[in-house]
């Protein structure tokens, strides 16, 4: 392998992207496929399909210093690199484990024209012994397999990957793992070298923490809720504690997206599967479920009657967080069709879905009546609900707010408005934690 490895990237969706416009922007040469061919033609022009910050900057970036191109397929990569990142989907099963459909049909198709000496990178998030599936899916002796999980957050992708609090390479070859942590040697940031099925284990466990942190302050706010104590208080007063910290410890309608319910449920899985029953995490699971339903109640609660039917509801966010146009796993998606389960017309606004809809997005908001714009969606609601935290909803005129609802009442799922404010202009207001 020369000094200065080609960088492979076998799938370009969210984490395949940012992963090889990062690369490339930090010096390296890098080669990406995909089977869509559509996708790759887009990509060429510098169209990105996602919702990214600073994505689009550095893919032209790539493009035009002639360090980052795109290409149809995972053969062309494999045969003209030296390291070869797997990104590809993991969906979950029914019972919680993950799919590596994706992840073997890829390994096979490289295996056969892969340089001699090559490493392959598993970068999409695996359990525990996946490095070994691929390398008997391969069947390459004198290549070696290296998990190197992300820890990518939606939103702030790209600083995350250059800014990134570790770097976690693992591999039972300890010359390959140095070679793929060699990458980053522009960055300063920790290198963690471990084994693979550590490596494996670390990404697991770090997103079940995370899940964790953000269920146990929401039922947290369910308990303040029920003694009459104020959640942002109580936040700041154990947040403050340098063992716990602030992050993660804000209230609201559920954890969602592509990682965090993959990953809870592929960590309780991966550990049953090996005669463990984290029922702790199972826990954090049930309380996430428990929190998207105590909205919906919210709801109810101030439509004034169990059956909504008849009732229209003004939802401001769709996407599961701010940042991105991900609508997957989304708790407003949840909370949304559980209203209308109950008989409600809902009328939403999204940033992100502001023009004309994808066909993805349409396979998510079918039945929803999306609108172009906060008044048009909040126009004749007889619930104005918030469930994604987007800061142009924090600066809501609620004036107009009060003017434009055929109804009386606010439900603030991200406790985002003042409630003082709210209540100043005649609305009725409830949020989570809070009196």
């Amino acid at each position: 392998m020369s000094n200065s490895p080609v960088i492979g990237v076998v799938g370009v969706g969210y984490v395949g992207l940012t992963t090889g416009a990062c690369l490339a922007h930090i010096g390296h040469t890098v080669v990406c496929g995909d089977v869509d061919v559509e996708k790759i033609d887009r990509l060429r022009k510098g169209e990105i399909p996602i919702v990214e910050e600073g994505l689009s900057e550095i893919v032209a970036e790539g493009i035009s210093a002639g360090r980052l191109e795109f290409v149809a397929g995972a053969t062309e990569v494999a045969e003209r690199c030296d390291i070869v990142f797997l990104c590809v989907p993991t969906p979950q099963d029914d019972d919680g484990s993950a799919d590596l459909t994706y992840i073997k049909a890829a390994s096979a198709e490289i295996g056969p024209v892969l340089r001699k000496g090559a490493i392959v990178v598993n970068k999409s998030t695996v359990p525990v012994g996946t490095t070994i599936v691929v390398d008997e899916v391969i069947q390459r002796p004198d290549v070696a397999v290296v998990s190197h999980p992300e820890f990518l957050r939606e939103g702030t992708a790209v600083n995350d990957f250059l800014h990134p609090d570790r770097v976690v390479v693992g591999a039972d070859d300890r010359r390959a793992a140095e070679q793929v942590a060699a990458l980053y040697s522009s960055i300063d940031t920790q290198i963690i070298i471990t084994d693979a099925a550590s490596a494996e284990t670390i990404k697991y466990a770090a997103n079940g923490f995370l899940a964790m942190k953000i269920s146990f302050v929401n039922a947290v706010a369910a308990m303040c809720e029920a003694v009459g104590a104020d959640v942002v208080d109580v936040v700041e007063g154990i947040g403050s504690d340098r063992r716990i910290g602030r992050e993660f410890l804000r209230p609201g309608p559920g954890w969602g997206g592509s990682c965090f319910p993959k990953d809870s449920h592929a960590l309780v899985h991966v550990a049953a599967s090996h005669g463990y029953d984290f029922s702790m995490m199972r826990g954090v699971i049930e309380v996430n479920t428990e929190q998207r339903e105590r909205m919906v109640r919210k709801v109810q609660h101030a439509a004034g009657k169990n059956d909504l039917s008849g009732t229209t509801i003004s939802v401001l966010g769709l996407t599961f967080k701010a940042g991105t146009d991900d609508l997957r796993d989304s708790p407003s998606l949840s909370v949304i069709r559980r209203l209308r389960q109950l008989g409600a017309m809902v009328k939403a606004y999204d940033p992100t879905t502001v023009g004309t809809l994808s066909k993805l997005q349409q396979s998510f908001l079918d039945g929803i009546d999306v609108r172009q714009s906060i008044e048009d969606a909040m126009r004749g609601g007889d619930v104005l609900v918030i469930l994604t935290e987007w800061p142009e909803f924090t600066s809501l005129d609620l004036a107009q707010a009060a003017a434009l609802l055929a109804g009386s009442s606010v439900v603030d799922t991200r406790n985002l408005l003042d409630p003082r404010s709210v209540r100043a202009v005649g609305l009725n207001y409830d949020c989570v934690g809070r009196p």
